[in-house]
């Protein structure tokens, strides 16, 4: 394979499209905690407790941010799971999920 991502052999010719990448984006409120934000990034996300503590307050301040960047399915996955959590803990925490 070469790196424009076109593959030969001998009787075809054909290129290959790596799959969209997707956004989640975290929403801020006034009603869900700080301390339940930085819980959802670090077991969903997977972001380390600092990173989890300047991207809540980067929601926070700035009304929104870019939490994680996957595959369509991933992200929706992720963003849903998040939301399920939230409204089981009583919190009405909103992420979406836009094409990067």
């Amino acid at each position: 394979m070469t790196e424009t991502g076109t593959k030969t052999n001998k009787d075809t010719n054909f290129k290959t499209k790596q799959p969209s990448q997707y956004h989640v984006v975290m929403h801020n409120d006034d009603e869900t905690t700080m301390d339940f934000v930085v819980m959802v990034l670090v077991t969903i996300f997977h972001k380390s407790e600092n990173d989890a503590e300047s991207l809540m307050m980067k929601v926070h301040l700035e009304g929104f941010a870019i939490v994680g960047t996957y595959y369509k399915d991933i992200a929706a996955s992720k963003a849903g799971y998040a939301m399920a959590l939230a409204r089981k803990n009583g919190f009405p925490l909103r992420l979406t999920v836009e094409m990067a």
